[in-house]
């Protein structure tokens, strides 16, 4: 399939990104040129080979099972399969620990809090872009296209710079520029028409597949790609011991949901699994989780120096409940096909040991809320936390879920134990699937948080245990999911470098033949000849705006993809839409595009006037 950009997608109007000094970015990029590691690459493709290899042979085996009817036969095939199934998940267990960066990305600092998931990025292979770039001027542009070397080397070294940015924002910055020059590329050298003869190759993240199309969408939705599984590694590292830790990882993962979103909605026929729409759709999912988790390291901070408080206690029930329910959520977009079959395992069990583990916790502080603090302040505020379903799924407070808090203290003494015991199992069930996956049980990390938060629930257990308590008739209720902060997926900041197009003397983008239709935002197709001369000789340093229709030929039909109409480009697919008079019309031959003129100085391009464009500023 051909990756496709929807017309009003991202860097559909990105003229407004500018950079502000080549020759800075020109070192950013010489600085960061290490060597392209490849070993874990061709590990993965070597793991993902001899899984097809195992799958191949277990379709074989299961079509001979459905088909004999020889008992001997039936019972070899039948231990064929158990020996094929087991190498498979060996495998897939052994390919999840090098697609898996959990080790790699543990937090800074020396606090004790649960491991996040990051995501990795995708690698691609060299590309160059001297050979046919410098054919299309020549040809088309009928300029020198050696007098451009400069500025395609300048394109090739910031290529391969953002193949192995920095996990910081100078790296984000990095993708960001490199994604605002191909949108540029993009209105300025592809069209139906023409297109230099490229070839992108990028590498699944996860499997390590590989794929390649012609497509520049297929290049600019991989570098999207890659700036949402960069903002992943900023927030997996960041220190939730401290508030401030809290915030910038909050800040990262919904900036990552942000990415994955945009992607997911303007870019469709992906060539790669990972950027499938169901994958995207979870992998949004994933980080509005992760986002929501780190609110509640936030608001556990300095709760954590109060737990007589009972307010607070009651809200980090409702906080965990609400984190528990988002990761079980999680859990199920991760186990339905055909997400099931791609996904490392240690991703889908440690969403499911987060739900355990978060649920847990919910009933730890609402026990914790039931022993501490005066009656005064219990019976008012936990009224509506408590709900009699049988799963911590997000829902509004009914008359049926509201449950007041007991006021005798022995009966609150009884419905804290009861929590406490559902605390107990909870993290219990937490340790047991964290047993069960290979990859987490290396993860020591993640163990010690399961397993201190059992000790506390133990001993506060202990201390309500009486003799007398023959009988455990409360059963404890589950918590009600709230959170007074809910995460925001915000879109990525692709403007916030300033980005000149590297091509920007390159005839500013105009042709003899072209027609100009518009002069700074200003429709001139009714103006006199001689007024035209006179607003573009009164152009001083700032430059002019133009919009031209151009003539260009009818594109040659393709091979695959879908086939486009006659009408080349419409406005609104430019990212930018002109007011015309009602019986004015544009011929089916004529494509239109936006250019600019600049001077020689390089002045700005107008910033995309389309309301539905979603990533200008």
């Amino acid at each position: 399939m051909i990756l496709e950009e929807r017309p009003d997608g991202p860097g559909a109007g990105e003229d407004s990104n500018r950079l502000q000094d080549d020759s800075s970015i020109r070192k950013d990029c010489d600085s960061m040129l290490p060597e392209q590691p490849c070993q874990l690459q061709n590990q993965r493709a070597r793991l993902h080979q001899q899984i097809t290899k195992e799958l191949r042979m277990r379709t074989g085996a299961e079509n001979l099972y459905r088909a004999t009817s020889n008992t001997w036969v039936r019972e070899t095939v039948a231990l064929e399969l158990s020996f094929v199934n087991s190498n498979l998940q060996l495998l897939k267990e052994e390919l999840a620990e090098l697609s898996s960066s959990m080790d790699m990305d543990q937090p800074e600092g020396e606090s004790v809090t649960i491991p996040m998931i990051p995501l990795g990025l995708k690698e691609t292979k060299e590309l160059d872009w001297a050979t046919p770039l410098k054919e299309l001027i020549s040809e088309h542009f009928e300029e020198d296209g050696t007098s451009y070397e400069t500025e395609i080397q300048e394109l090739e070294d910031l290529r391969q710079a953002t193949r192995t940015p920095s996990r910081d924002e100078v790296g984000l910055d990095l993708l960001a520029a490199y994604y605002s020059q191909l949108c540029f590329l993009d209105a300025r050298f592809f069209s139906p028409a023409r297109s230099p003869r490229l070839l992108f190759h990028w590498y699944d993240s996860l499997t390590g597949v590989p794929a390649q199309q012609q497509a520049l969408a297929f290049e600019k939705g991989s570098v999207l790609f890659n700036i949402g599984a960069l903002h992943t590694q900023i927030g997996a590292r960041q220190d939730c011991s401290c508030t401030e830790g809290t915030i910038h990882a909050t800040e990262a993962f919904q900036r990552a949901a942000g990415a994955f979103r945009l992607l997911r909605e303007n870019f469709s026929h992906a060539p790669s699994l990972d950027m499938s729409t169901a994958s995207l759709s979870m992998l949004e999912q994933l980080m509005v989780a992760q986002a929501q988790e780190c609110i509640f390291k936030g608001l556990l901070l300095p709760a954590s120096d109060t737990p007589d408080n009972c307010p607070a206690q009651l809200q980090l029930a409702q906080e965990a409940a609400q984190v528990a329910a988002e990761y079980r959520l999680v859990h199920r977009a991760m186990a339905q096909p055909p997400v099931q079959d791609y996904l490392p395992s240690s991703w889908t069990n440690l969403a499911h040991v987060k739900s355990e583990h978060f649920c847990a916790l919910a009933h730890y502080h609402a026990a914790m809320a039931l022993c501490e603090g005066s009656s005064a302040d219990k019976g008012e505020v936990s009224r509506h936390i408590f709900q009699p379903s049988t799963t911590c799924e997000p829902q509004g407070p009914t008359a049926s879920s509201i449950q007041k808090m007991p006021q005798h203290p022995e009966e609150r003494r009884k419905l804290a134990k009861a929590h406490l015991k559902r605390a107990i199992l909870g993290q219990e069930e937490a340790l047991r699937l964290h047993t069960l996956c290979r990859v987490l049980r290396k993860v020591d990390l993640l163990q010690v948080v399961v397993t201190q938060a059992l000790r506390c629930s133990l001993a506060k257990y202990s201390e309500l245990e009486r003799e007398d308590d023959f009988f455990e008739a409360v059963e404890a209720p589950n918590i009600q999911p709230k959170t007074h902060q809910a995460p925001e997926v915000k879109m990525p900041s692709l403007s916030q470098m300033k980005v000149t197009d590297l091509f920007h003397r390159l005839s500013a983008g105009l042709k003899e033949g072209d027609y100009i239709v518009s002069v700074n935002g200003r429709p001139c197709k009714w103006w006199k000849h001689v007024e035209v001369v006179a607003q573009l000789r009164g152009v001083g340093e700032g430059g002019v705006s133009l919009q031209v229709v151009s003539m260009l030929p009818s594109p040659e039909p393709r091979s695959t993809g879908p086939r486009r109409a006659a009408l080349l480009w419409s406005q609104k697919e430019c990212g930018f839409e002109t007011a015309m008079p009602a019986r004015a019309r544009p011929w089916p031959i004529l494509g239109w595009g936006r250019k600019t003129k600049q001077s020689k100085t390089g002045c700005h391009p107008d910033s995309c006037t389309n309301s539905n464009c979603v990533t200008c500023p």
